[in-house]
């Protein structure tokens, strides 16, 4: 995983992030809702069960989804489990050398857990965002191989299976959400933030959002407190933004398996 790096600013290019953003019109053209081109690969890693490539500015992503066999939980017999790992590599950049890259790998992990999951944690900039829409097209490239148990060893410890080397099953990813952060500059909420607009913000919240417009989890980092009113309106404006982020990465994940097909 790469992500744009940060930059020192003067006073003076300080005050034109600000102005700009209270404007509606941010320093490379966008307005403040606004995403950068989304571009989706899919199938990057041959070994893996499904995965997808995504660069959104110069957050650059890849998610890739394995399944293993295991025993579900008591409580749900019927539903398997889910783990989140992010690696931040140190050959991707600098700042994921050694414990900085460790603690970024833990802190995006939380953050994903926290939002598409349910656990508690934060993250930096538009990368929450770029995972959450690479897990996604990931997850609509899979192909789990079909498991028949053996007869009568349902309840057995060590069940004879059947994996099939030709038939698998895709997922139904029309519930998955995608992640919106909204980033607070001065009075604003910008989405998808530079490196130079994150370092001016006073906190922000990521918020996943499905295509039926439910919030499927949230996680906030930076500054104090937010007002209950403020947090309801934060939460209209990224269910806005989610629908353009949905019909992007809708499409751009059909041209993807478009292409893949063909080669």
């Amino acid at each position: 995983m790469s992500v744009e790096g940060m930059v020192g600013l003067s006073e003076g290019e300080k005050e034109f992030i600000k102005g700009g953003i209270a404007q509606d019109l941010r320093s490379d053209g966008r307005k403040r809702h606004t995403y950068r081109p989304i571009y989706v690969e899919t199938g990057v890693i041959p070994q893996a069960n499904g995965s997808a490539r995504v660069r959104l500015g110069a957050t650059d992503v890849i998610a890739s989804v394995k399944g293993e066999l295991g025993k579900p939980s008591s409580l749900q017999p019927d539903k398997g489990k889910v783990a989140i790992f992010v690696d931040c590599s140190p050959t991707a950049a600098p700042m994921f050398e050694g414990r900085g890259g460790e603690d970024l790998s833990a802190e995006l992990s939380g953050a994903l857990q926290r939002c598409l999951l349910g656990s508690k944690s934060g993250a930096d900039g538009n990368v929450l965002d770029a995972l959450g829409a690479a897990i996604k097209a990931a997850l609509s490239n899979t192909g789990i191989p079909r498991v028949n148990v053996a007869a009568g060893a349902a309840n057995d410890d060590q069940p004879e299976v059947d994996i099939s080397d030709e038939e698998f099953l895709q997922f139904d990813t029309s519930g998955v959400p995608v992640i919106v952060t909204l980033t607070k500059v001065g009075k604003h909420y910008i989405v998808d933030a530079t490196s130079e607009e994150e370092s001016q913000m006073s906190s922000a919240v990521s918020i996943s959002i499905n295509r039926q417009g439910h919030i499927c989890g949230m996680t906030k980092r930076g500054g104090l407190g937010l007002d209950p009113s403020v947090i309801l309106d934060m939460v209209s404006v990224a269910n806005f933004v989610s629908r353009q982020l949905f019909d992007k990465l809708d499409s751009e994940i059909s041209a993807a398996e478009a292409d893949e097909d063909e080669s």
